[in-house]
């Protein structure tokens, strides 16, 4: 019996090498997906300026890419907020009044326009677009589904023009696959910790040869015994425990020269 839709997602035409500098622009799920590739010491920057919701903003910052091999935008919603006084989308509102501001949502023609040229300008990088799955109630339900739907719009525009362009589902896997709530956290609209984990599979799958997957559980195991709570810190186990630790690392710096 079949209980699941199950999204099918192509596996991408190249493959990240476990050296690969990765840079995460975008929604507040990108800082989940990131903090995941911490867990296996990739060399990954996640919203270095903080956490930045529409193309517009996310755009702004596009000048991080100058460091990175691969690059995950996370699109989290259409609508902006346009400063009077300049006209200028504005990354926050910084508590300042609602007159202060315009807001309006994006056309997918803006959005576009907006990123074809910095996707020709970085043509040499490998792009990752997801549309974030989480949902902006504030919004509105309804306008939330009107947003989403410019964005995904737009994301495979991009794709469709430029061969440099991937995307990954993450919307659908969210929405289809784990349809339940218990899936969400306890707002009822961020992923819960199960949720990621199951989606880092499916990105793993799609974006990580066999062997930087075998390099990834390698690494991931140390971050394990790093973070294992000892009961008791002072006994002869286990300081032996955390000097095998150490000496493991200082193996491991060898070939991952970027491990901290």
């Amino acid at each position: 019996m079949k209980l699941q839709t199950i999204v099918d997602i192509p596996r991408s035409p190249w493959q990240a090498p476990i050296d690969a500098r990765w840079l995460l622009l975008g929604s507040c799920f990108v800082d989940a997906i990131g903090r995941k590739m911490d867990e296996y010491y990739l060399r990954a920057l996640s919203n270095p300026t903080g956490t930045l919701y529409n193309p517009v903003s996310i755009a702004r910052h596009i000048h991080l890419v100058d460091d990175a091999d691969i690059v995950i935008i996370t699109f989290g919603t259409a609508w902006v907020y346009e400063d009077k006084a300049t006209g200028l989308v504005v990354d926050n509102c910084q508590k300042r009044p609602a007159s202060d501001f315009l807001r309006r949502r994006l056309t997918v023609d803006e959005i576009v326009t907006l990123w074809q040229p910095i996707l020709e300008k970085y043509a040499d990088r490998c792009w990752i677009f997801t549309v974030s799955p989480i949902r902006h109630i504030k919004d509105g339900l309804h306008e939330n589904q009107l947003s989403k739907a410019i964005l995904l719009q737009a994301v495979e525009q991009l794709r469709n023009q430029f061969s440099s362009v991937t995307y990954f589902p993450s919307y659908e896997i969210v929405l289809d696959e784990l349809r339940d709530y218990r899936f969400y956290a306890d707002d009822l609209v961020h992923p819960s910790s199960m949720a990621v984990n199951y989606i880092w599979e499916r990105f793993s799958e799609t974006y990580f040869s066999a062997q930087t997957l075998r390099e990834m559980d390698t690494l991931h195991s140390l971050w394990l015994d790093r973070h294992h709570t000892l009961l008791y810190p002072d006994s002869p186990e286990a300081q032996a425990f955390t000097k095998g630790i150490a000496d493991r690392a200082q193996q491991l710096k060898k070939q991952y020269p970027w491990i901290q």
